[in-house]
């Protein structure tokens, strides 16, 4: 299992920049387009045309696979809609750009695309249809993990901390299944397992620190401060720079990437070194 999970990480790294890139730019624009075409059209026929259906997608509308996620999902009235539309869509493009950033635009969109194909599994099953309100939830849950200690602004004015979010949306996971009707109180849950896919342990990230749950850090030893110029003035007999640091998923070191930071996981059983991209995602060794 880990060599698997070593294998899907250095396919990942390696694709970095294939796929769609600002894929949630994208998609908010395609809510925000249908979104004024609906108020054009109060019949509804476009959003109808795009929802989820599982009769219609068995008699071939398959395209109601994916196109649900552009039927934007607000509440409120019409006065507030657009105000609450384009503060949720710039703030999920914002999530989503930092996650490409760290994952790069491969990861992030099979990330997207991983939880869209869950989703529809779990409607074809219910019977029931799907939206992607949940799915892009799972969004801060992703970004939180990673970076649990980042602040953000709530409405422009609060800060807040990615991992209080993370707690109040596991809190509306637990509530939903006393507030929403059966099979609609599983569609959080449903969401949750994209989430657990990619990250798995990694929630431990984002979970409050109770008694001895969480292995106590240890700050490493101080040394002199290396000095990051030293490899380029000498090399081995085969040729290749010697090296302090060396990433043990993608190989990196700070011989051939001088400007690269590096960390060692203290959750790992061992002394491993992990590049930037890597030290807030990987599979611990214990």
């Amino acid at each position: 299992m880990k060599k698997l999970q070593r294998s899907i990480t250095r396919f990942f790294f390696n694709n970095r920049n294939r796929g769609i890139p600002n894929l949630m730019l994208y998609i908010g624009l395609g809510n925000l387009l249908v979104y004024i075409f609906s108020l054009a059209d109060p019949s509804g026929a476009l959003v109808y045309a795009l929802s989820f259906s599982r009769s219609k997608i068995f008699d071939g509308q398959i395209w109601r696979l994916f196109s649900y996620i552009f039927i934007p999902n607000v509440g409120g009235n019409a006065f507030t809609q657009p105000l609450f539309l384009a503060i949720m869509f710039f703030f999920y493009f914002q999530i989503g750009r930092i996650l490409e950033a760290r994952w790069g635009i491969m990861k992030f969109n099979c990330y997207y695309l991983c939880g869209v194909i869950i989703m529809d599994i779990a409607a074809l099953i219910l019977g029931v249809s799907a939206n992607a309100y949940y799915l892009n939830l799972s969004l801060i849950l992703a970004f939180a993990t990673m970076c649990p200690e980042d602040r953000v602004l709530l409405l422009y004015i609060i800060p807040f901390k990615m991992k209080w979010l993370a707690w109040f949306y596991l809190g509306s996971v637990v509530l939903s299944f006393f507030f929403l009707a059966f099979p609609y109180c599983l569609f959080p849950v449903v969401a949750l397992l994209n989430y657990f896919l990619f990250f798995g342990r990694e929630i431990q990230n984002v979970l409050p620190r109770m008694g001895s749950y969480h292995r106590s850090y240890t700050p490493p030893r101080q040394t002199a401060a290396p000095n990051p110029q030293w490899a380029d003035r000498y090399r081995g007999k085969d040729g290749k720079k010697p090296y302090r640091h060396k990433c043990t998923v993608c190989g990196r070191t700070d011989a051939d990437y001088p400007d690269l930071e590096f960390r060692y996981c203290s959750r790992c059983k061992g002394y491993y070194c992990y590049c930037s991209d890597h030290i807030n995602n990987h599979a611990h060794i214990q």
